[in-house]
């Protein structure tokens, strides 16, 4: 059993690996996003009679019910999934699990589970995905003249469903958890050498992204319907 102690440096060590470090892309991803969202809304909503409000009512939409929680967590495997694969798999090329094994050393424990709970911040990621790109959505529209500042406003505001917010996070936990256990799973058991870690993090990420996008619609399907 790994000590408590050397347990809570290792996922602190994976949060700051897993989780901080993944912010910049999320940040930059969203906020572009989410400004490409609002121009093809307001480009499409060309009838005077369809008020400009709903540019902002269908960016929120968008961004909140499946841009942030599917989208960046498409994106999270390739980055978050490719990292514990190789970082797992090279371990196992370099027979330094074994070595865990014969010191006694629970290797799953020491290795998979920080990761497991360090995943369980990522809904924080999702959150700041969110308001980042509502932020661009923002900018877009009002920066680039398609609505008033507001307009854009009272459409953020308006029919807002607080249960939506639910179901986006309960979403993220579950594909938090995905994200931690596929591409750990496919490291921890992949045998071979060096050349074998590469395929094992492209093949992690390939089951990690059916596996969200099939969780995806089950979740859908149960939360909403």
């Amino acid at each position: 059993m790994t000590k408590t102690s050397v347990l809570r440096g290792l996922i602190f060590k994976e949060i700051d690996d897993l989780i901080i470090s993944s912010l910049g892309i999320v940040i930059f991803i969203s906020f572009f996003i989410g400004g490409v969202v609002t121009i093809q809304t307001a480009l499409n909503l060309n009838n005077p009679l369809i008020p400009k409000s709903l540019i902002a009512f269908t960016a929120r939409q968008s961004i909140i019910l499946e841009f942030s929680p599917t989208f960046i967590s498409i994106i999270m495997a390739g980055k978050v999934g490719s990292n514990i694969t190789s970082s797992i798999g090279t371990m196992r090329v370099m027979e330094q699990i074994d070595a865990l094994e014969v010191m006694g050393i629970n290797s799953a424990n020491y290795l998979i589970f920080p990761k497991i709970i360090a995943m369980l911040f990522y809904p924080f990621v999702i959150a700041i995905s969110m308001f980042v790109g509502i932020a661009g959505a923002y900018a877009a529209g009002v920066l680039g003249g398609f609505v008033a500042g507001e307009q854009f406003l009272n459409g953020l505001q308006n029919d807002f469903i607080s249960f939506h917010l639910v179901y986006a996070f309960i979403k993220t936990f579950f594909f938090a958890i995905i994200l931690a256990t596929i591409p750990a799973y496919h490291g921890y058991y992949m045998k071979g050498g060096a050349l074998e870690v590469g395929k094992a993090s492209t093949t992690a990420f390939v089951w990690t992204s059916v596996v969200l996008i099939l969780a995806n619609y089950l979740l859908t399907q149960l939360l909403l319907s």
